[in-house]
This record gives structure tokens, C-alpha cells and sequence, in this order.
């Protein structure tokens, strides 16, 4: 079926299903516009808690739709394609608990730790983190989730994106190391698991150089799990939600280089809006889901026959939940 055909067909299921559809900001733009709630991760599971439909049709990536499933416990949740984070998958609970033994190897306790974690992880690692009196973190709170972490006077371990762990500790002006670096943790405050965002790696130093020397004058503004690198010769650093913001706030005529993924960038604004990279920065994974696995997904709820369903066990989402919850708390 035609582009077309595919959306009024989705429309049509969705009027007769008590479902909602989700689309995250990063997904392709015909999928993007079928969205009743689009928005970034977090954003997305909160608002779905609030939804009153029975279903929960994500657009994202697998560690999305467990999120919801953890917030939101009552509700199902389908993905039309459980695609795979690439940073989610570096981390699972085997080289969570790697991390931690190799902390007590260099004479860190973990009594004398406090685990954080960016949404960017699945149930099992946020259950981890939850388990030893832990937090999760977005981009937009990471900087307050580690400075309240601080009191505790533990040291912080942040999984699994290296590059927000140690942009955070750069703007708090704390020391941060690497698990694998060669450098003592034992002399860091924050100590990061060595994962990052495969599209957030592709912003360099040269191409904010190449955009100065191109456009005199433009402004650049990336994302926090670009390199630090990166972050430390830019404008502006922050979140999806702060960037949107940020772009919108600027003067019609300000040209700006945007570091963050494509699909998101191209809707900021029609005008003096660059993407800072020479090449496409388009994530792999969230943009398998089309129009055609929407529509099949919406079809087998009808049917009955879903396949793509979202579960987590109950023990593994109740301390998921708590690391959740911690957060929110602040």
C-alpha cells in the first residue's frame, strides 16, 4: 500500500481500538505524524500513564516501551518493532554487576557507591540501580540527579552513556573517570560505564570548526551525549526538550547548527537551521519502525493475535519503579 493508504488505514483501527499511539521525536516523520503523544522517552511513559486507553502503541525503541510497562503496570503495550538502543544494549545486568566488582577491586565498597542511571537502560538495569538505593536520570535532570546524589557522599557510578556522565561532571567541575581508561576511580567523583550514543559520536570538533569558519557568527547546540569534545567548543548543551526550546527561542535570522539526530532536527525550523555532521546522523534503530509495521501492529490488537507485546517481570519492575520513583521524588 501507498504512504497514504497506510495512514488512513491506521486512522481507521485507531477509531475503532481503545488504543493510543506514541511516537518519539527521533522517529521518521510519516511514522512521527500518526503520534497522539509524541515527545522525548520519559516525557512519553508519564503521559501515557495518565492515557485512558487500555493500549499502548510505541514507536521507539525496546527500552521505551518498558518504561511504560514499569510506570504504568496496568497498561498494554505493543511495539510495532522492538528495535534495539545500541547504549541500552552495551549494559545489561551481567556488566552492571562487572562494574561493580571492579569498583570493590580498586577498594570502592559499595556501600560506599551510588548508581545512577540514564533512562537509556532496560528494566533489569534500572532494577539493578534501584536495588542498591539508586536513581535514574534524563538528560534534562541528569545535572540534578548527580548533584543530589552527591550528598549522599558516595561516589557516583553513571550508566551506561560516558559522554553525559563526564559532559555533567565537566559543569559541576568534578573529576571523572572512565571504567577501563587506565585512571584510578579511587580519584574521581563520578565514574561512567564505557557506553555511548552511536549517532551522538558522530559530531566533531571539525565540524563545529567548519560551521564557525562557513557561517561566521552561527551558534551550535548539541546534545549532551556528544563527545565532550564537542561540548566543550559549542554554544549550548542540553537536552531534546531544552535544544527544541532553545532553537525556537533563537531570532529567525541566527543561523544555528543543531548536534543531535536528524529526523529531530529537520522539523526544528524551516530556516537557517544546519545538522552538524557531514554526514546523516540518523539513528538505525529508531528509524526501523514504518507505516506498514504500525498498521500490522494495530491490526493484530483487533485480532487479538499481538506479538509484539511488552512484559516485565514483577520483581524486576517493582525495583525499576523505585529508581524510577527516586527521581521523580526530586
Amino acid at each position: 500500500m501507498e504512504k497514504q493508504e497506510l495512514k488512513e488505514k491506521i486512522l481507521e483501527l485507531k477509531e475503532r481500538l481503545p488504543v493510543t499511539i506514541v511516537a518519539h521525536y527521533y522517529q521518521r516523520d510519516e511514522v512521527f505524524e500518526m503520534g497522539d503523544i509524541t515527545g522525548d522517552s520519559l516525557e512519553l511513559a508519564r503521559r501515557c500513564k495518565a492515557d485512558s486507553n487500555e493500549w499502548v502503541v510505541f514507536c521507539g525503541v525496546g527500552f521505551m516501551g518498558e518504561s511504560v510497562k514499569v510506570i504504568a503496570p496496568e497498561k498494554r503495550v505493543a511495539m510495532p518493532r522492538i528495535a534495539c538502543c545500541a547504549m541500552a544494549r552495551m549494559i545489561d545486568q551481567q556488566c552492571y554487576d562487572e562494574s561493580v566488582a571492579f569498583l570493590e577491586k580498586h577498594g570502592i565498597r559499595e556501600d560506599e557507591v551510588l548508581p545512577i542511571t540514564y533512562i537509556n537502560s532496560s528494566a533489569a538495569v534500572k532494577a539493578s540501580v534501584g536495588k542498591m538505593g539508586g536513581m535514574v536520570c534524563t538528560s534534562s535532570n541528569a545535572y540534578k540527579i548527580i548533584e543530589k546524589g552527591l550528598e549522599s557522599g558516595k561516589k557516583i557510578l553513571f550508566v551506561p552513556d560516558r559522554c553525559l556522565g563526564q559532559n555533567i561532571a565537566n559543569m559541576m567541575g568534578l573529576k571523572s573517570c572512565v571504567i577501563g581508561d587506565g585512571s584510578d576511580p579511587k580519584e574521581a567523583d563520578v565514574i561512567c560505564y564505557n557506553g555511548f550514543c552511536s549517532v551522538h559520536q558522530l559530531f566533531t570538533v571539525d565540524d563545529v570548526e567548519f560551521y564557525r569558519k562557513r557561517y561566521p557568527g552561527i551558534k551550535i547546540a548539541v546534545h549532551p551525549e556528544c563527545d565532550p569534545s564537542v561540548v566543550a567548543v559549542s554554544d549550548f548543551c542540553g537536552s531534546t526538550s531544552q535544544l527544541i526550546k532553545y532553537v525556537a527561542e533563537l531570532p529567525e535570522e541566527q543561523k544555528v547548527a543543531v548536534g543531535t539526530e536528524y529526523n529531530l532536527v529537520h522539523r526544528m525550523r524551516e530556516k537557517n537551521i544546519y545538522v552538524l555532521s557531514s554526514t546523516k546522523p540518523e539513528c538505525p534503530t529508531m528509524n526501523e519502525t514504518t507505516l506498514e509495521d504500525l498498521y500490522n501492529t494495530l491490526l493484530a490488537i483487533e485480532k487479538g493475535e499481538v506479538a509484539t507485546e511488552i512484559h516485565v517481570d514483577p520483581e524486576t519492575a517493582k525495583w525499576a519503579n523505585t529508581a524510577l520513583e527516586r527521581m521523580l521524588a526530586l
